[in-house]
């Protein structure tokens, strides 16, 4: 765990499921829509996968637009986490939504909790939203 004080909420979720939220009092924060990626649940065999699985994060790195969406988010994202530890703040959350919240926004979330911690080394919590609705054979 990070002794900086900031902690950083990470969220998937699906746009057709749900309306945001704002559980922590500090406001919703980031929302990055990631519908502008192709979309792996559209292929017949990834229905049944999520964006934790290695089949659909080698498509979403090496077939789509997933890397430069994420390096562009990644730039806001340093912006901000650097900003607030220095101004001492202690609540961030970022939201990446998609269609189902099963693939993309799944996979961003995962990579953007990593990205964090590896970085940071802040405190994350990475909660997929729709993970019990999610499509299985």
């Amino acid at each position: 765990m990070s002794d900086t004080g900031l902690k950083i909420l990470v969220r998937s979720f699906s746009y057709k499921k749900r309306t945001l939220i704002d559980d922590t009092g500090h406001g919703i924060g980031f929302v990055f829509d990631m519908r502008a990626v192709d979309n792996p649940g559209r292929i017949e065999h990834m229905k049944v996968l999520s964006g934790q699985t290695a089949e659909v994060k080698t498509y979403l790195e090496d077939k789509t637009k997933m890397p430069s969406f994420l390096e562009h988010v990644k730039g806001l994202i340093d912006i901000t986490v650097t900003n607030f530890l220095e101004r001492g703040f202690s609540n961030l959350t970022i939201n990446f939504g998609c269609t189902g919240g099963q693939h993309r926004s799944v996979y961003a979330a995962e990579w953007m909790n990593g990205y964090l911690v590896a970085t940071y080394g802040v405190e994350v919590e990475l909660v997929h939203l729709e993970k019990e609705t999610w499509v299985r054979e």
